[in-house]
């Protein structure tokens, strides 16, 4: 199974090693990694120049080199600590810079296809804002297949976490991959649903420009033809 791997961290951190317990129990898992900020460093600056043309973004070749492996890939796994209740900066930052994947703009067909899991951990509260952050882009992304794991973990680093906590998250992590290996995708009603308002948007010229209803014409989705089938 083709993983790209996707955290919101540079050190290997506590949230770092939960995603790897469960890369570690995919079977055939082949993965490519990529670290925030240090593989995309740069902040949106609301140019607008990727509505137009994506390969004017000015960050487009550094986007580029994680997107074709985010298309490629068949399991989307993202890790993020939680800072402030919320995702790292770094993942926002990618999140932003890669908002024409959203339905309302530019949206791929693969991602109508793929599985994707979201960890996070916090010494004390804040996963489940933090995992949402993601959880959002990628439902907007079109991702229907979406999993979270989230603790808090009472350490400031992996080494402080209790071995029995420790043990605990690791079965929990193998049950998911388990789970998330043998799962079928399918495209539900909440994902078809805000397809077919963003498909109304295009028709009634209130999206963001010509240059994405044409997009979505090309697609075929403004006639019959839909990204899951």
């Amino acid at each position: 199974m083709k993983i790209a791997m996707i955290h919101g961290q540079n050190h290997k951190g506590s949230t770092y090693h939960l995603g790897h317990i469960f890369t570690d129990n995919i079977p055939d898992a082949q993965i490519e990694e990529f670290f925030l900020p240090r593989d995309l460093e740069h902040f949106c600056l609301g140019c607008y120049s990727c509505v137009e043309d994506e390969s004017k973004c000015p960050y487009y070749e550094e986007k580029r080199r994680i997107m074709e492996k985010v298309e490629e890939a068949d399991l989307l796994v993202f890790t993020t600590p939680t800072y402030c209740s919320h995702a790292s900066a770094g993942m926002k930052t990618f999140i932003d810079l890669t908002f024409t994947y959203f339905m309302i703009h530019k949206p791929r067909k693969v991602m109508f296809s793929k599985k994707a899991v979201v960890f996070s951990t916090a010494s004390g509260a804040g996963t489940k804002s933090a995992m949402k952050d993601i959880t959002h882009a990628l439902f907007y992304w079109g991702v229907p297949y979406i999993k979270t794991y989230g603790r808090s973990i009472a350490a400031m680093n992996w080494e402080g976490v209790k071995p029995q906590k420790k043990a605990k998250m690791e079965a929990d992590i193998k049950k998911l991959a388990n789970k998330v290996s043998r799962a079928k995708v399918r495209v539900g009603l909440k994902t078809k649903g805000l397809f077919m308002l963003m498909r109304m948007l295009q028709l009634k010229n209130m999206a963001a420009g010509e240059k994405e209803k044409a997009y979505w014409n090309d697609q075929g989705w403004l006639g019959k033809e839909r990204p899951w089938k």
